[in-house]
């Protein structure tokens, strides 16, 4: 059964979601993240992944007050990314409440520095993000566009140690219209011990069913939520 993960996108500390990765997209659903994370787990969710879009436009954890809220008044197993670029990033994050951390831009720029984090943290707390663009991987808040290809990234990585991995397709992220299965299924059949974590694009109920039945092993979404074209109850089955 699919692992159902709703995302939490901040900005000036507030709910948001963007198309595309471009901040110029910007729309708030609510002014309160905490709110809607004890939505999320009166529904019966366990898990959140949650984006500080301001550190990762700025190069350093910003929203990280966010997540010691939702961290204090839910039980819910959190996950933070965004703006994750030193040690002391890191160690805000985990201090911060988050049970692990999704990683990039630094496994990209500086894998060294992602080798010891995952020696001291170990594997089991690490997400490393993939954000793919035309093949490639894309880094810093998907402004950059790198020379990485995803399967020998990922192949890099899983030699590490690395069993969870969030893929984002960027040209799907946003938009609601269906998710990158296609990939994901590729994904799968060269890693399948992967714990790979679908993301953009999931736009109803029908995308979610279709991952299960691609034996993909979670999903990340949000906008579909917020936009009302997936309501909680129809993700009941999956909880």
């Amino acid at each position: 059964m699919i692992e159902i993960i709703p995302a939490i996108d901040i900005i000036d500390g507030k709910c948001v979601r963007l198309t595309q990765g471009d901040y110029d997209t910007k729309k708030v659903y609510n002014e309160d993240p905490v709110e809607v994370a004890k939505m999320f787990e009166g529904a019966g969710v366990r898990r959140l992944h949650t984006v500080d879009l301001d550190g990762a436009k700025s190069q350093h954890v910003i929203n990280y007050k966010t997540i010691e809220k939702i961290a204090e008044h839910t039980s819910l197993v959190i996950d933070f990314g965004g703006g994750i670029k030193s040690d002391e990033d890191i160690d805000i994050a985990f201090a911060s409440g988050a049970s692990l951390v999704t990683v990039g831009s630094i496994a990209v720029k500086n894998p060294e520095l992602f080798g010891t984090w995952l020696d001291r943290y170990g594997a089991d707390k690490m997400i490393l993000g993939a954000d793919v663009k035309n093949g490639l991987i894309s880094i810093n808040g998907w402004k950059e566009e790198g020379d990485n290809k995803l399967m020998p990234f990922l192949q890099g990585y899983t030699a590490k140690g690395i069993t969870n991995v969030l893929c984002t397709d960027i040209s799907k992220d946003g938009m609601l219209q269906g998710p990158a299965i296609d990939l994901y299924k590729q994904i799968m059949a060269e890693f399948p011990d992967m714990h790979l974590i679908a993301s953009g694009g999931v736009s109803c109920i029908e995308d979610i069913e279709a991952l299960d039945k691609a034996g993909i092993p979670a999903v990340v979404f949000g906008k579909a939520i917020y936009e009302g074209k997936i309501k909680m109850e129809e993700l009941a089955k999956f909880m």
